[in-house]
């Protein structure tokens, strides 16, 4: 008959890669694969449905409620991602396609805004604006290139730009930040899982060891 106290010893032996740095899981190709789609079937869907909305109908007031309704749509969108980020499998693709979704609803967002303002408003702008003026003047603001050849004519139009700038600088340091500490967040979750299973393992086959003759 084999030694109880043997056979215990040679169970909780560490085994040879014991004490090695455990290697990051990377994510595999599918994954990637899909992470990409995602981003890409989100930022043409919202650029498509900024092209097919019936933006021309609304006023002023329109413009106010679709800016209002927007910003509130965006940090609603942004704090459902950070959630899912923290509890993805992988966080770091997760928040590629946070930022992508975040930062193309923020422009889709400034560029019907300019638009709604400049057909409810003429002469806001040194010129009239199309949808396509709209969202180039709203990635030139918000990559400050700036080149100056469309511009901000009346206060209502100085005053959103301005929103937009502050956004923007908002949207480039804290929410990066945030979606950086919500990965850091999801890869220490992952880390802890597999040793929750070792221990809860463990703990299971402990009764069965003592109750070896």
């Amino acid at each position: 008959m084999s030694d109880p106290n043997t056979a215990r010893t040679n169970r909780a032996r560490p085994g040879p890669d014991a004490g090695r740095p455990r290697r990051r899981r990377r994510p595999r190709r599918w994954a990637v694969v899909v992470a990409v789609a995602r981003a890409v079937l989100i930022t043409v869907g919202l650029v498509t449905a900024y092209y097919l909305l019936p933006l021309d109908e609304r006023g002023t007031a329109g413009a106010s409620a679709l800016l209002v309704c927007g910003l509130v749509a965006v940090l609603l969108v942004f704090g459902w991602e950070v959630r899912v980020i923290a509890r993805s499998p992988h966080p770091r693709l997760r928040a590629v396609e946070a930022l992508a979704a975040t930062l193309v609803l923020f422009l889709v967002l400034f560029a019907g805004a300019y638009y709604l303002l400049d057909r409810s408003a003429p002469g806001s702008f040194s010129e009239p604006l199309t949808r396509t003026d709209a969202l180039y003047f709203t990635l030139t603001t918000f990559s400050t290139v700036g080149y100056g050849d469309i511009t901000a004519e009346s206060q209502t139009g100085r005053v959103l730009t301005m929103l937009q700038m502050t956004g923007g600088l908002l949207l480039v340091g804290v929410a990066a930040r945030v979606l950086a500490s919500a990965v850091r967040a999801g890869l220490r979750r992952q880390r802890r899982e597999p040793s929750a299973r070792a221990r809860s393992g463990a703990d299971a086959g402990t009764p069965d060891e003592e109750a070896e003759p």
